[in-house]
């Protein structure tokens, strides 16, 4: 007989109704039907209830619960947007705590209310409530309000950067990721969906692909300027390789290896293409880099400024260089009257709005840089080169150099690398990026002369008719309407703040890497005298000899540098005999330079080189006498100091180190032996290598290491995706006799006096083993 609902049951007394509060029960029904638990709002509420005060889940479980049952399709939302509001509240607190920890990972700190949260399904059950639209072909379903919306990013948000493992879960949902890009288009909803995707696309295992997005040149045209820098910080993750974090993964033979198993263009390669197929992209990219404070579209009112502002609160630093700002702008103000300075009389709940806005506008250029500098780095690099010459972007930052660039000194700071995830200041940020993009800019490309303005332009000609020499055709075919205005160019400039950088700076790194890009390449006599007569080589020798300089990468930049500046000018090594004036401070100069060959080898390279071709030059009077004055060349003319050299450059690389940092070894190793073979004398080299392993006691070890060395050599340059024109404008030797040495050096045949095999004992012979086993 069928028992009536609510009837009481002869063999328990309890009623149907309370039997399903039951959780045994629930879970013994779930195991018959196959209908079990699959979420955890479905666990009965008093349970929930009476746990709730000792495990001291403030009533989340239960706040879940009624969350689920009010957002059906069809139901009032304005309930379901109630529920996601007191829940939000509890979840916020713990999420700016983080904030303010600096930074404190998941595993060194706690967060109950995020993990509770994502523990019961909330996670999930918010994907599904911001998806729903998607999923419904039902035209009369409730719409849901730009706030609830919101609401619903921001309560993800908090559970990414409080809970481990959620950030993952929902970057792992394809579907999810590219629907949260729809959500782009809504101004009101813009700034949490930014984001919250970049928080995702942080941890995505595989990159997004952009063309993926729906309707993505769309999206991004219907951005407004502040908009698209915010999308910036999206696009640094899409377009950027994937840092490996292994430095086994970094030696070229392990890249070779890589290139070959991924011949086809990696998805960052791809994702470049597609931004740049964007009608408009990168000429509004120019415009925000180059746009002045007072240009910025300023938000309706304070309220909205600081909610736009706190999305960029990723650590304490950001606040502390705000605060910074407002009471360091009546020191500024004193000295400068631009409109960044203007407000520096208010008191500072006054300055704070526009310091603020100073600082803001800063950090949007940091993410329009980093997007412009590594495009400027990839397979399109010519196409990006000429839009962005053609839409000013260097004469535009020049106009920007003094009143927002380098407006003043910034305190020291220590060297950070080329990741993009940095956690300096956004000043010190900005100021990198800056650099790093005219250094990618100026680096082996024609359009380095719009770094001058007019006048400094003619000065390169002046210098070039002076000499009687040919002005280089790249600074002939310069368009004069796109180069810097005003009285100084941005090189010009930079050479300014350069020199006035306090000895301990890091910037020096990055200031010298950018001046370094300008001189790289085919060399020019006319370009090194330009910076010569603005002191340049006397401020390096300073830094390297004088300034106590303890840092080996900026030691290292200043060393490259120097070796641009110096490459065959006869003129750079008279200055540089009249700067180093005594035997002590040319001691403490070959001290720095034979403390770490990996740093000093390309000016090495170039002080060989030089003297090679001033020896050549004995006709020349001036020429003759700097050779016999000068102790830099004095000191490399004597052969026991160019073998010296030699062992060393080839003693502390072998194949399974080579990088892209230290593979220079090899080639400076190899420029020595082939100016040796020009003269005939590339036995005598071999020959002393051999002696110098048998008077180490360690026979076939050198020349053994040396030879698989110039095997890889022949792997790696003569593939044909490799450039070698870098080779041949630094060494200004040709590639084919680059080939032609290595070649002949690698010969098998032992009775060769120019092969390295006829100098390996049998015994040691070891010339077979695969490069991949050495």
């Amino acid at each position: 007989m069928a028992t009536s609902v609510g009837a009481e049951s002869p063999r328990t007394g309890l009623t149907r109704k309370s039997r399903s509060r039951n959780i045994l029960s629930r879970i013994r029904h779930g195991q018959i039907t196959g209908r079990g638990l699959s979420r955890g709002t479905q666990i009965p509420e008093a349970l929930l209830q009476e746990r709730d005060k000792r495990a001291r889940w403030h009533g989340i479980p239960v706040l879940l619960q009624r969350l689920y049952e009010s957002s059906h399709p069809n139901s009032d939302l304005s309930q379901t947007h109630g529920v996601v509001k007191e829940m939000s509240s509890l979840l916020s607190m713990e999420a700016m705590s983080f904030v303010t920890e600096d930074r404190k990972t998941a595993q060194e700190s706690t967060f109950p209310n995020t993990y509770t949260f994502d523990l019961f399904g909330g996670v999930d059950l918010l994907v599904e409530i911001l998806m729903r639209p998607t999923l419904t072909t039902q035209k009369n379903s409730s719409k849901m309000s730009d706030d609830l919306v919101k609401d619903c990013l921001s309560v993800l948000y908090n559970c990414c950067i409080c809970t481990e493992g959620v950030t993952k879960s929902l970057a792992s949902r394809n579907d999810f990721v590219l629907f949260l890009f729809t959500l782009m288009t809504n101004k009101k909803t813009f700034l949490q969906t930014a984001t919250l995707i970049e928080d995702i696309l942080g941890v995505k295992k595989e990159m997004i692909q952009l063309e993926d997005i729906p309707n993505l040149p769309t999206l991004v045209q219907s951005f407004d300027q502040q908009q698209l820098a915010n999308f910036c910080r999206i696009l640094s993750v899409t377009i950027s390789e994937p840092d490996v974090g292994n430095d086994d993964k970094h030696t070229l033979l392990a890249k070779n290896a890589q290139q070959k198993k991924n011949a086809s263009p990696s998805r960052a390669e791809v994702n470049q293409v597609t931004l740049l197929n964007i009608p408009g992209f990168i000429e509004r990219l120019c415009k925000l880099a180059t746009r002045k404070v007072s240009e910025a579209t300023g938000t309706s009112n304070f309220l909205q400024e600081l909610e736009d502002w706190y999305t960029w609160l990723d650590n304490a630093l950001v606040l502390d260089a705000l605060m910074q700002m407002a009471t360091e702008e009546a020191e500024h103000s004193s000295t400068e009257s631009s409109d960044e300075s203007s407000l520096a009389t208010s008191p500072l709940r006054h300055r704070l709005p526009q310091s603020m806005k100073i600082v803001h506008e800063i950090m949007y250029k940091v993410e329009v840089l980093y997007v412009l500098c590594v495009l400027l780095m990839g397979r399109q690099r010519n196409q990006v080169h000429k839009m962005l010459a053609e839409f000013r972007l260097i004469p535009g930052l020049n106009n920007l150099f003094d009143k927002l660039i380098w407006r003043k000194q910034t305190s020291n700071h220590v060297l950070h690398g080329q990741n993009q995830n940095c956690d300096c200041s956004p000043e010190i940020s900005f100021k990198i990026q800056f650099l790093r993009l005219l250094q990618s800019f100026s680096d082996h490309h024609e359009n380095k002369y719009l770094l001058l303005n007019s006048q400094e332009l003619n000065e390169l000609s002046a210098i070039s008719l002076k000499a009687n020499i040919p002005e280089v055709e790249a600074l002939v075919n310069t368009d004069r309407s796109l180069v810097c205005d005003g009285k100084k160019g941005l090189l010009t400039r930079l050479l300014a703040v350069m020199k006035r950088e306090p000895a301990d700076s890091s910037f020096r790194f990055w200031q010298a890497r950018a001046v370094e890009s300008f001189l790289r390449g085919a060399t020019s006599y006319a370009d090194q005298v330009f910076l010569l007569k603005r002191g340049l080589l006397e401020h390096i020798l300073f830094c390297i000899i004088d300034s106590g300089c303890k840092s080996r990468d900026v030691l290292q930049s200043y060393f490259d540098l120097l070796g641009e500046l110096m490459k065959f000018n006869i003129d750079a090594f008279r200055r540089f005999n009249k700067y180093v004036n005594t035997e002590e401070k040319f001691q403490i100069f070959l001290n720095q330079i034979n403390s770490s060959l990996v740093d000093s080898n390309m000016l090495v390279r170039c002080i060989v080189l030089s003297l090679d071709r001033f020896e050549n030059q004995t006709e020349d009077v001036k020429v003759v006498e700097v050779l016999s004055e000068c102790c830099l060349l004095s000191y490399m003319s004597r052969v026991e100091n160019r073998l010296s050299f030699l062992f060393r450059l080839v003693n502390i690389i072998n194949v399974q180190t080579l990088t892209q940092e230290n593979v220079s070894c090899l080639n400076t190793s190899l420029v020595v032996l082939m100016l040796a073979r020009r003269k005939g004398k590339l036995p005598f080299y071999l020959n002393a290598l051999r002696e110098k392993e048998y008077a180490e006691k360690y026979p076939g070890c050198l020349l053994n290491n040396f030879h698989n060395l110039l095997r890889f050599w022949q792997r790696h340059y003569l593939n044909k995706d490799k450039d070698s024109t870098c080779l041949e404008n630094s060494s200004c030797i040709s590639f084919s006799y680059w080939k032609e040495t290595v070649s002949v050096l690698l010969s098998p045949d032992r009775v060769s006096l120019c092969a390295i095999a006829s100098y390996i004992d049998e015994a040691f012979m070891d010339l077979d083993r695969d490069l991949l086993e050495v």
